[in-house]
């Protein structure tokens, strides 16, 4: 994995991030050789924190984003203004084929297993936020990359969609196999594939499986022999559209993050500012390497690095736990979703654990309390350097929303965008295959 990207100036390849999130899909692509040329990003504090890490370096983001894709991007018009803006400020071209990758993950509240257990929303039909893909394919067709990737929880492929049994992925499926664009005058179709993969197999962590689709358009997909061999197959992988993983290439929580642990750490402790030590392992090494390619030592500043103030019976709890292989007192087990502790060391089988939006679901390997923002998202294989911004964390109301109370604004505090992003291993293997089809 590499360690820091781009510091200065726009040179593709291109690409078009239509919902952002923090920028951890957006992470990987930099650190693979992209360029971000536009971002779309509704909830203000992702949005912050995406314009935060990459200003200094793509200054031009400054003006290159938006809010909400279907105000500022909802007709055809406001996407061949962005074409036309892309190609006078950057040199990329869309209206001729240029612009080398758009990308998206449509926020899927209503279908996702395990990352909005606290929904207040209506009716899955009554989510605006479950239609945007369509808007997706909109922007895809008025810009004509050479690639699109959609990304999406893998419980959308069995999701209901209406209350009679609908399923929605048919629709999805359909609406990107429709895709039609237009260069030069000559239309263009794109060859789709999608693939369920599993973080782990790609260096992340975490068992966090996603559902990616992959669409190459066919006069580049023209020069990758394994999809003009099956065209029948819609695997991504077996048809050569994303890169196949390597399982046991995650490494251990010990060496993820035992660099991170205060000796000096009591309950009640706020925050440690400061790195404890120098790093021991590889992973924490890469993680620790500054955008200047500098190597945080020992007593060097650390971010996010704050403590959770447990009540004194949670950490008694925590503390039971640690000393007894994960088993919770008998007076203490609730029917609330229970923690875990995490293992020092995989098994066999690997990472077993997804990164989430809350901060308690997890308790540390080696201290009695939750996981930092930090170590969260050094699962999510963001380096340190990256800087969330935001409130750490905040109440289940104001993180869900409430359509039926008008509540429709939620807040993103940090634990949630890191929980919400697409690991930054994962992102960048793709951004490595990408730019090897590209390449051809």
């Amino acid at each position: 994995m590499a360690t820091s990207s781009k510091q200065a100036g726009a040179s593709g390849p291109f690409f078009v991030d239509l919902f952002a999130g923090c920028g951890g899909c957006s992470l990987g692509l930099e650190l693979a050789g992209f360029t971000p040329a536009y971002v779309n990003e509704l909830s203000l504090e992702p949005r912050w924190t995406y314009l935060a890490n990459r200003l200094e370096a793509f200054d031009h983001l400054a003006v290159f984003n938006s809010r909400d894709i279907r105000t500022e991007l909802g007709t055809n018009d406001q996407v061949d203004d962005l074409a036309d803006g892309l190609k006078r400020h950057l040199g990329t071209d869309a209206k001729a084929g240029h612009l080398d990758l758009v990308i998206g993950g449509p926020p899927c509240q209503g279908y996702s297993g395990i990352g909005h257990r606290r929904s207040y929303a209506v009716d899955k039909t009554d989510l605006p936020s479950n239609y945007l893909y369509q808007d997706m394919v909109r922007v895809i067709e008025g810009l004509a990359p050479k690639i699109f990737l959609f990304e999406n929880v893998r419980g959308l492929l069995a999701a209901r969609w209406t209350p009679g049994g609908k399923r929605i992925w048919p629709d999805v499926w359909e609406a990107f196999q429709a895709i039609t664009t237009t260069i030069r005058g000559k239309p263009q179709r794109y060859v789709i594939r999608h693939e369920v993969v599993y973080a782990k197999d790609y260096g992340v962590p975490q068992n966090r499986p996603r559902l990616l689709m992959v669409g190459v358009r066919e006069d580049i997909a023209a020069a990758v022999p394994d999809v003009l061999a099956s065209p029948g197959k819609q695997d991504a992988i077996a048809t050569g559209l994303l890169p196949a993983g390597h399982p046991s290439s995650a490494p251990s929580l010990e060496d993820l993050l035992s660099d991170l642990v205060d000796p000096a750490y009591t309950p009640g402790q706020a925050v440690t500012t400061t790195y404890p030590g120098d790093p021991q392992t590889a992973i924490q090494e890469q993680l620790r390497t500054g955008r200047d390619g500098h190597v945080a030592g020992g007593g060097a500043p650390l971010s996010d690095h704050e403590y959770s103030n447990h009540r004194p019976r949670i950490v008694e709890k925590f503390q039971y736990m640690l000393d007894h292989n994960g088993d919770i007192p008998a007076d203490m087990q609730t029917k609330k979703f229970a923690q875990r502790v995490l293992p020092r060391q995989w098994s066999d089988r690997g990472p077993t654990i997804t990164a989430t939006s809350l901060a308690d679901d997890y308790v540390h390997f080696e201290q009695p309390r939750s996981l930092t923002v930090r170590e969260m998202a050094r699962l999510q294989t963001f380096p340190d350097w990256y800087q969330f911004k935001g409130k750490r964390t905040t109440g289940g109301l104001r993180r869900a929303g409430n359509p039926r109370q008008g509540l429709h604004e939620r807040e993103v505090p940090k634990y949630t965008q890191v929980g919400n992003a697409v690991p930054v291993a994962l992102a960048e293997a793709i951004g490595r295959h990408f730019r090897e089809l590209l390449d051809r």
